[in-house]
C-alpha cells in the first residue's frame, strides 16, 4: 500500500515541467522519484504532519474523482504508518523515496506485490487457501488487510504462474493448491 501511495504522490506532485516521475526497481529495494522537490511554502516537518498542498490541483481532482486518492494528506499518513522518515531525501529539484526489501524478498514472475508481516503476499494467500479451500476474495482481503483489487490481481497472477486453480463456480466453488 505505501509503495502504491508513493507512486500517486510523485505523479500527482510532480512539476511535469521539469521531468516525468520515475520508479525504479533494483534487487534489493524500490526508488520512486518524482521532480520539483517539496512545493514552496511546505516544510519537510509539514510534509512529515502529512500536511499537503498540491501541486497540480487538476491531477488531483481527477485522482480522487477515479477513487485513486482520498484526501490531501491521507497517502503520506498510510506511507508514515509502514515505514520511518528515513525513506525519503530531499533536495531542491527532486523527492525520492526508497522503499528497502526486507531480507530474502523476491519477485515473483515479474511482479510486486509485497509483504504481510514478512510473508510475500503471494504465500500468504496459499497459507489462507490451504486452511480454508472455499475462501471467497473478500475474506481475503479482510484476513491480509488488502483490497480486493490486490487480491483479484495477486489470485490471477498465482493462477498464470499454475500454482493455484479455481474448482467450481466464482460464487460456490474452492481453490486447489497446484504442488
Amino acid at each position: 500500500m505505501a509503495l502504491r501511495e508513493a507512486v500517486i504522490n510523485a505523479i500527482v506532485h510532480n512539476a511535469w515541467d521539469l521531468s516525468a516521475p520515475l520508479v525504479e526497481i533494483f534487487s534489493n529495494r524500490i526508488v520512486v522519484t518524482s521532480a520539483g522537490g517539496l512545493v514552496e511554502g511546505l516544510s519537510q516537518e509539514d510534509f512529515f504532519r502529512c500536511r499537503s498542498m498540491p501541486r497540480n490541483r487538476e491531477l488531483m481532482r481527477v485522482f480522487r474523482d477515479v477513487d485513486l486518492v482520498e484526501h490531501l494528506g491521507s497517502g503520506m499518513s498510510r506511507i508514515l504508518s509502514a515505514y520511518d522518515r528515513s525513506i525519503f531525501e530531499f533536495t531542491p529539484s527532486f523527492l525520492v523515496v526508497t522503499f528497502p526489501f526486507e531480507e530474502g524478498f523476491t519477485v515473483p514472475d515479474g511482479t510486486l506485490s509485497g509483504t504481510v508481516n514478512g510473508i510475500h503476499l503471494s504465500e500468504r494467500i496459499i497459507e489462507a487457501i490451504q486452511k480454508n479451500p472455499g475462501i471467497t476474495m473478500d475474506a481475503l482481503a479482510a484476513l491480509l488487510s488488502r483490497g480486493r483489487r490486490t487480491i483479484a490481481r495477486e489470485l490471477s497472477l498465482l493462477k498464470d504462474a499454475g500454482r493455484v486453480v479455481r474448482v467450481g463456480s466464482d460464487k460456490t466453488g474452492t481453490w486447489k493448491i497446484i504442488e
